[in-house]
């Protein structure tokens, strides 16, 4: 690589700001063709640093995005083949350190208020993992969506979350707080309250079981998570999202993802 070239790139690096972060991605080759927010994410690092001249960042992998990569790896001294595997990514990751999400540049004027039906629940699937940060407090803790489908049901991973929500929450509590969720590499805005319910960590998980925790009594046991101190799960509600027994918004939900978007908005951006 010539010296120069290294030089731009290297200030490239310095500077950009972008909020993005392709390491956490997923691990699926990105090109030609490829339609998805991690290639509106790819495309919105590249324009950062200078190698996506498109006006906007379109989500669709073409013969621009094509060219911007290619120009991209040949600087950084990778294959110049136009394709985004793990080393492109940890590339462009290292020149971007300071990172948050790329959805912070384009969607929803910026606050990160995703639709649940129409988005959030594919972003953070079941199974998956997320940090949790309290918009009032600065606190994090970590949790796994295992249940929920009108709204997502969680779990503390650890004693430590639990102890962490209880600190927040003063003890179990039906409050609605503001949140923020991490998940996959995504920052949203969310609402959650701390009332462990309908689980029996002692119990194998979807067992029909008695006793179910904040007086669900018999049923599915919805507790996956096993150890960490709460038996069974606590919601997160988003934009949109609805209650499971009545199907219903709320608006002391709605209102508190309001509150995290502005938050996500002001402070995070």
């Amino acid at each position: 690589m010539k010296k120069s070239h290294k030089k731009l790139l290297t200030v490239a690096c310095l500077t950009a700001i972008v909020a993005f972060n392709l390491l956490h991605a997923s691990a699926a080759l990105l090109k030609t063709g490829s339609s998805s927010s991690e290639v509106k994410n790819l495309q919105l690092a590249l324009k950062q640093l200078g190698y996506f001249k498109y006006p906007k960042a379109t989500g669709y992998y073409g013969s621009i995005t094509t060219s911007a990569v290619r120009k991209f790896q040949k600087e950084s001294g990778l294959a110049a083949d136009g394709i985004v595997g793990s080393k492109t990514k940890a590339a462009l990751a290292e020149c971007i350190p300071n990172v948050k999400s790329a959805f912070f540049t384009e969607k929803q004027s910026g606050n990160n208020m995703l639709d649940w039906f129409k988005e959030v629940q594919y972003i953070w699937k079941r199974g998956m993992n997320a940090t949790v940060t309290d918009v009032d407090t600065g606190k994090s803790f970590k949790v796994k969506r295992t249940f929920g489908t009108n709204h997502a049901d969680v779990e503390p991973l650890t004693k430590k979350d639990t102890q962490t929500i209880k600190d927040i929450w003063n003890g179990w509590s039906w409050e609605r707080r503001a949140v923020v969720i991490k998940a996959g590499g995504t920052v949203i805005a969310g609402s959650m309250t701390a009332m462990p319910h309908a689980g029996v960590d002692s119990a194998p998980a979807v067992k029909t079981v008695n006793n179910r925790s904040c007086g669900y009594g018999r049923g599915e046991n919805l507790d996956a998570v096993k150890g960490n101190g709460a038996n069974g799960v606590m919601d997160i509600h988003f934009l949109n999202s609805r209650t499971h027994s009545s199907n219903q918004k709320q608006s002391s939900q709605q209102n508190m993802v309001k509150k995290a978007g502005k938050y996500i908005a002001e402070k995070v951006v």
